[in-house]
């Protein structure tokens, strides 16, 4: 399946933004809509994925403290490839950033991929949104 990523705003693509993370968090996770709605968005990078019709199939955030979180693709777009191409994005804009390291919240079923992707767990399970969670990070060198 063809899809292309891009580099947003939150003011540019709110509708399909909130849609995809409503679709994935709040109704699949079921996360509180007050947590899922953190305030956060405005002041982050956001990189949507869209299919070869433009539509909006997943997403992802950078915040200014170099937290990479809101990672979701829909349910019949997974495991192609596109959750990993969204975390990409959002390393390379840390990079230009000149981050020295991004760190994100897993839930704990998806260590793995993260860790194929370069991350380390650092502590313990802890739970939010009544999710376990890891926290994990990677280092960034020059690209």
């Amino acid at each position: 399946m063809a899809f292309t990523v891009i580099r947003t705003t939150w003011a540019e693509h709110e509708p399909a933004l909130r849609h995809i993370r409503d679709t994935v968090f709040i109704q699949e996770q079921h996360v509180p809509e007050s947590l899922e709605w953190d305030g956060a968005d405005e002041d982050s990078v956001h990189f949507i994925a869209l299919d070869e019709q433009d539509n909006a199939i997943g997403c992802i955030r950078l915040l200014p403290s170099g937290q990479v979180s809101r990672l979701s693709v829909l349910e019949q777009h997974r495991n192609q490839g596109i959750g990993k191409a969204l975390l990409i994005a959002a390393e390379e804009e840390a990079r230009a950033r000149d981050m020295k390291e991004i760190f994100l919240h897993a839930q704990t079923h998806a260590t793995s991929f993260y860790e194929n992707c370069g991350f380390s767990v650092t502590g313990g399970i802890f739970v939010e949104a009544d999710i376990p969670h890891r926290q994990m990070f990677k280092e960034l060198s020059a690209a």
